[in-house]
């Protein structure tokens, strides 16, 4: 039978003929700008897309066309610049020009469940030639589920970087990793996500194409900055509306006078002259001379372009108008100063730049020289809440610091207490039992009772003993804290969540509540507290403040116990795949002074010190006031309980060798 009599020639030939086809002349940015529609159910700016908002975005996606000679597309950025969008863009051009398969990460399933229904459905379903390639989802056998788009000569596969099932579920000639800095360091034991990624790839060579998309996180460990930094490091130069001369836009040179971010304005580096934020639509335009130029050193240009890597970074000061301006980024700003985690989070979102750590451990003998003139076991003028931590040895005894809170996070050593006494002996968890009830004068003439105290949830041999403990006293003023790593600090504190207990031999579910407290977060915090510089007596007499979040430290602690506080350094090391990695290490055996401080300030943080207002704070200080207040009771807010020990209108018996030795030993 000849070949040209069968039924399907016609299709089969079409077919071939398609296969041989070179790959479209059409970039992604005029494909987008043809035939892309943003919807209302994902973008701010419904309707038809145009490149020309976002002009920075065109060479981006340019090096995602077929034709373009990159393999790698690195993209360093602020957050909501459109890159998503960029990548969307990207998706929609190869199912319609370029079909293949195709592979997108998420940082998690949830959040790629989320990309589907929120961006991918509605790019397909705002696309009349999508449209016709996918399938609804609804139709018998369409390929087209949350997860997963099939389309003709290819198929979209969207998984999340937590499950290395997705990851290795298909070879890919395209890929989009966005978010790489949220993923996690190992999947499923298998390794880095970006490395399995990258590894589907493998059979289409050269004709494959990755685009890594991220803001950056903590510098030493931010995956896209790594990407960057190997890449040709392309920065988006605009020209001066005065002098015309080329820059790339830098927070440096953003200037305003203090207070005052409504004025805000950018002085050219060339002749010095005020640009304002009405220009930005013109600096950026193609046709002004804007575009992307490469910042790294020569040789590394060549050698990044020979291997085919490009890196763009873009910060929010080139965000167009209507989104993010020049006066929110100095106001925010403002703002943050004083906050370490209102300043990585503006690092990271509004300036598209890694977050330092600083790690070095303060100067202990600094510390110890600087003491202040009261005793251990006294409550200092400022303080107004009492938290404490312990830590649990399985030497034979148990560490606790009383740490005392007051306005700004200005924090005062009030007391140590050292538990002697076997772990596995009821007697001395009775003896830690006894410190929940203990009551430290106050100058106002009070005496303060601890309002939480945060206890390690131990190291395996000593956690059956904690959690029984924890679960004996109830909840409220005792929590199980369990040291994780991390450095979010806009949730240090993760939780809780319900652990089983063995108690007796009987195993009891959900028996207690445990608190995973990100260590690196408050651990960075206290050493930059420490840091701070006081101020001098002739400041204070002048009515001059101490910092914020100044640390201070009585003349009654030991030079070990100050030794115990700076224990420990950040170092970068790295991980069995060869990936740096942030990492607390101890420079000497003790270090239960800064363990002891980091869970006291956790019990700090869950009870919301960190977001109270001034009128909170003088409810704390009416609680103290030496003066006859009738109706205390009424002072604490509806749903904030347990928040400081109820005062007692009766002098307080005082406890037996209150201010003499304690059980136990000092250092």
């Amino acid at each position: 039978m000849n070949f040209a009599d069968y039924d399907g020639a016609d299709e089969i030939r079409a077919a071939w003929l398609s296969g041989l086809a070179p790959d479209p002349v059409q970039t992604v940015s005029e494909w987008a700008d043809r035939h892309r529609i943003l919807s209302s159910r994902g973008a701010s700016e419904a309707g038809p897309y145009r490149t020309a908002r976002t002009p920075y975005l065109k060479a981006i996606m340019d090096a995602l066309s077929p034709a373009h000679s990159a393999r790698r597309v690195v993209f360093m950025k602020a957050a909501q610049v459109g890159a998503t969008e960029a990548g969307n863009n990207w998706i929609g051009y190869v199912m319609h020009r370029a079909p293949g398969p195709f592979l997108a990460v998420q940082p998690t399933t949830d959040l790629a469940k989320r990309l589907s229904q929120q961006r991918i459905d509605p790019l397909i379903e705002e696309s009349g030639e999508l449209r016709a390639l996918v399938m609804p989802a609804r139709s018998r056998d369409s390929g087209n589920t949350i997860l997963s788009k099939r389309f003709p000569g290819g198929q979209f596969v969207l998984t999340g970087a937590n499950s290395a099932v997705g990851l290795r579920s298909m070879p890919a000639r395209w890929v989009f990793l966005d978010e790489v800095d949220a993923y996690p360091g190992d999947v499923d034991g298998e390794g880095d996500p970006i490395t399995l990624a990258e590894a589907r790839t493998i059979s289409f060579g050269h004709r494959s194409k990755m685009f890594l998309a991220s803001t950056p996180t903590v510098k030493g460990v931010s995956r896209i900055e790594r990407e960057f930094e190997v890449s040709d490091q392309q920065r988006y130069h605009v020209p001066c509306p005065h002098c015309g001369a080329l820059q790339w836009l830098k927070f440096e040179r953003l200037r305003w006078p203090k207070g005052l971010p409504d004025r805000a304005r950018y002085i050219c580096e060339a002749c010095d002259e005020p640009i304002e934020e009405r220009h930005k639509p013109w600096m950026m335009a193609e046709a002004n001379g804007a575009g992307w130029l490469p910042t790294a050193p020569a040789d590394q240009i060549e050698a990044a372009r020979a291997s085919g890597v490009v890196g763009f970074h873009i910060s929010g000061l080139y965000s167009p108008l209507g989104w993010l301006s020049w006066e929110e980024i100095a106001r925010s700003w403002e703002a943050a100063q004083g906050n370490d985690a209102a300043l990585k989070t503006l690092k990271n979102t509004i300036l598209g730049e890694s977050w330092q750590e600083r790690g070095e451990a303060p100067d202990w003998q600094r510390l110890y020289e600087r003491r202040e003139p009261w005793q251990l076991g006294q409550v200092p003028e400022g303080v107004l809440v009492l938290t404490a931590g312990a830590d649990v040895q399985r030497e034979g005894r148990i560490e606790v610091d009383v740490w005392g809170w007051g306005r700004n996070l200005q924090s005062w050593l009030v007391d140590h207490i050292v538990v002697e006494g076997e772990i596995a002996n009821p007697a001395t968890w009775e003896k830690l039992t006894e410190v929940l009830g203990q009551t430290w004068p106050h100058p106002g003439g009070q005496r303060m009772g601890l309002a939480r105290l945060a206890i390690d949830s131990g190291d395996g041999v000593t956690t059956d003993a904690v959690y029984s403990w924890v679960r004996a006293q109830g909840r409220g003023q005792v929590l199980a804290v369990k040291g994780v790593g991390g450095f979010d600090r806009s949730s240090p504190v993760d939780g809780p969540t319900f652990v089983e207990v063995t108690e007796r031999g009987r195993k009891i579910r959900r028996g207690v509540q445990l608190w995973k407290v990100a260590v690196s977060v408050f651990k960075s915090e206290t050493y930059r507290f420490l840091r701070l510089a006081p101020p001098t007596d002739e400041e204070l007499g002048a009515g001059g403040a101490w910092p914020a979040g100044y640390v201070h430290i009585p003349r009654g602690i030991t030079s070990e116990w100050v030794r115990q506080l700076t224990a420990e350094q950040l170092i970068t090391i790295k991980t069995r795949h060869g990936f740096p990695k942030l990492e607390w290490q101890k420079t000497r055996d003790r270090n239960e002074g800064l363990d002891c401080r980091v869970y006291a300030r956790a019990a700090a943080w869950l009870m919301g010190l960190d977001r109270w207002d001034e009128p909170r704070w003088e409810q704390m200080e009416m609680q103290l006031d030496p003066a006859p207040t009738a109706g205390l009771e009424e002072i604490e807010p509806a749903g904030r309980t347990n928040l400081a020990p109820p005062r007692n209108t009766q002098a307080a018996p005082k406890p037996a060798g209150w201010l003499g030795p304690r059980r136990g030993k000092w250092f």
